[in-house]
């Protein structure tokens, strides 16, 4: 099991992560470090709380207990915090801008890296105008970078459902993370769009963004990772490379639905999977307004 210890090039570093909802404990005291250049893979079966631990990552839940520090300081408790601070984010749902264009997608993607004010942009003034082709610049590039350049007037909503994924991580890129989460980004593609995801995924860790991945698909998530970290019923059961992980029997346990002691009933993971909804359409809500 790899040690939890941080180093200088740890980049994210969660510690004893929990998140209750109620009296429903989702992500019980959850450790994980990813350190740059490294491609980190989350797996567990449906409702291991895979996705409730990444929105405790990314400021969309407060962790009821433990701490998530970026290049070694406290992330803040809201998104667009998070984001500024260099943590990126895809979701298991496509969230586009449907009637905006490609570019337009990406454009907004680059608000948290521009220091232009209202005034500014309201007046035209000459620092605005310098800063939007520095946007429009930076952002042509990364649909390049996605292949996506040729379609950047295009509605996005009009987009092949790979193309909106590769769509979704380019916006994402143009916030200029120093760590990218990726939930779920080859859910419902064909085998040659899961091979471009995965030269996509190299190619960003080329460019020295650490990458945190959750994945169904497990041949995906063995041929990129680095290092895959178990979690089951809210814990984590194994952490370790892909060959390490692929023979641990407690973890073809997990997949084939062997109970463990202690292991919730369909009722109560029902409970969870109502309340982690509620907590997350009250915490969108809150952050949009």
């Amino acid at each position: 099991m790899t040690s939890m210890t941080t180093t200088p090039n740890t980049v994210l570093h969660a510690s004893g992560v929990t998140m209750r909802f109620g009296g429903l404990t989702a992500v019980r005291n959850v450790d994980l470090t990813v350190n740059s250049g490294e491609i980190i893979g989350l797996i567990g079966p449906n409702g291991a709380g895979k996705t409730t631990f990444f929105n405790c990552l990314t400021g969309l839940y407060v962790p009821t207990e433990g701490k998530v520090t970026y290049k070694g300081t406290v992330l803040p408790p809201k998104p667009h915090l998070v984001t500024q601070a260099g943590v990126a984010r895809t979701f298991q749902n496509i969230r586009l801008f449907p009637n905006m264009t490609v570019l337009e997608n990406v454009l907004v993607g680059r608000h948290t890296r521009t220091k232009e004010g209202l005034w500014s942009a309201l007046l035209r003034l000459p620092g605005f105008k310098k800063a939007e082709n520095a946007s429009r610049e930076r952002a042509m590039e990364l649909l390049e970078f996605t292949g996506l350049a040729d379609k950047a007037d295009h509605l996005s909503r009009n987009l092949p459902y790979g193309e909106q994924r590769k769509l979704e991580i380019a916006r994402a890129l143009a916030s200029e993370p120093g760590l990218l989460l990726l939930d779920e980004p080859t859910a419902g593609m064909n085998p040659q769009e899961t091979r471009a995801a995965e030269e996509l995924i190299f190619a960003i860790r080329d460019q020295g963004i650490a990458v945190l991945v959750i994945e169904h698909d497990m041949r995906f998530i063995m041929n990129l990772c680095d290092r895959v970290s178990v979690l089951v019923q809210g814990e984590k059961l194994v952490e370790g490379t892909p060959d390490i992980v692929q023979a641990d029997e407690r973890v073809i346990a997990a997949y084939l639905g062997t109970p463990f002691e202690g292991a919730p009933g369909d009722e109560e993971l029902a409970e969870v999977e109502a309340a982690e909804t509620a907590q997350s359409t009250t915490s969108t809500e809150g952050d949009t307004q």
